[in-house]
């Protein structure tokens, strides 16, 4: 226990002056009581600021030595943080990307295939990699929906569906929450061991980025192995992103397990901060995916993607599959002597 007689005394003083003014006979209109500014010598500021401070607790009997503090001031400016500059920054970044989106689908169109179809296909992922990469989207899905719900849902859901049934919305959305991060980790841990080898950033990357993927000009297709500079970005953001937002996420789950309420309130902000960033990366990432390229889907949907898509966007991977060209890296397999 941390305290100061005097100090203790003074809020003691404090506490007994305030029930005899709420209890002694009711003053005249238009008098106040006295308010004291030194009890037994002991400044009323003085007094604040140590409760303020933390130099003054209170005395508690249960294991949770935390409950002893009367004050934290940390929580008002967790509080600021959260409310002011967090949530209006993520509206901007949140609202920015969908709006980038938007034009450059407006300006670009759908990204067509540029050569003539073969009919045939190429192997992208196996099954194996389609589930891990689906319980990593789905359950993220569902974490960025009711992480949003209890950052923004109060002032965009509440008025909409009224406060019953709001409050089952966001009870159910809180118990997914926890409950699907560990699937979202475990989503993670599957598609970091299988494609951390195809994301060693190259030279090739380089070339990638300086012609923009291609993205903005047609007939441009930089080389690239069976993930281009753009999906490594991706995939590091998701892997450094997920991790942190696990690491966060578990402190939060299982309060004052691991960290102090100071601690966790820092993790929340952290916490929220990352999850909103990563929400805009993988807008980006479904929007190519989907609508923004003709082809990608396949690569998720039956594994299986025209073997022109896959020239035109990973002509390197392609080569190395087929054989078409020997690579330095990946050397095909040379044919037995007749």
């Amino acid at each position: 226990m941390q305290r100061r007689p005097r100090t203790l005394a003074a809020l003691s003083a404090l506490v007994v002056l305030s029930g005899l003014a709420t209890t002694g006979p009711a003053l005249a209109a238009g008098d106040a009581p006295p308010v004291p500014t030194q009890i037994e010598g002991v400044d009323r500021g003085a007094v604040w600021h140590s409760l303020r401070t933390g130099e003054t607790v209170g005395i508690v009997s249960i294991p949770n030595k935390q409950a002893a503090v009367l004050i934290q001031s940390e929580g008002e400016a967790w509080r600021a943080l959260r409310n002011g500059p967090l949530s209006e920054y993520g509206r901007w970044v949140l609202g920015g990307i969908v709006g980038l989106l938007a034009l450059f689908f407006l300006l670009r169109g759908r990204i067509r295939i540029d050569g003539a179809k073969t009919g045939q296909t190429i192997e992208r992922f196996n099954t194996v990699e389609r589930a891990a990469h689906w319980l990593t989207a789905g359950s993220f899905v569902v974490l960025a929906l009711s992480g949003l719900n209890l950052l923004y849902g109060r002032h965009v859901l509440l008025p909409i569906l009224g406060a019953q049934p709001f409050a089952t919305l966001t009870q159910y959305g809180k118990i997914a929450h926890n409950f699907l991060g560990f699937a979202f980790l475990l989503g993670l841990l599957l598609i970091f061991v299988m494609w951390v080898r195809h994301n060693i950033p190259e030279r090739h990357d380089l070339v990638w980025f300086l012609k923009a993927g291609g993205l903005f000009s047609k007939g441009v297709h930089p080389p690239a192995r069976k993930f281009n500079g753009g999906q490594k970005v991706i995939f590091w953001a998701t892997i450094v992103g997920g991790a942190a937002l696990g690491y966060t996420g578990v402190q939060l789950i299982f309060p004052f397990s691991f960290a102090t309420l100071l601690e966790l309130q820092l993790f929340q902000l952290a916490h929220a901060a990352i999850a909103i960033v990563m929400i805009a990366i993988i807008l980006a990432h479904i929007y190519i995916g989907s609508i923004g390229m003709e082809g990608a889907f396949a690569a998720m949907g039956d594994g299986q993607v025209e073997l022109q898509w896959a020239r035109e966007h990973h002509s390197l991977w392609v080569q190395e599959v087929t054989g078409e060209v020997p690579d330095h890296h990946h050397p095909a397999p040379k044919a037995p002597a007749e």
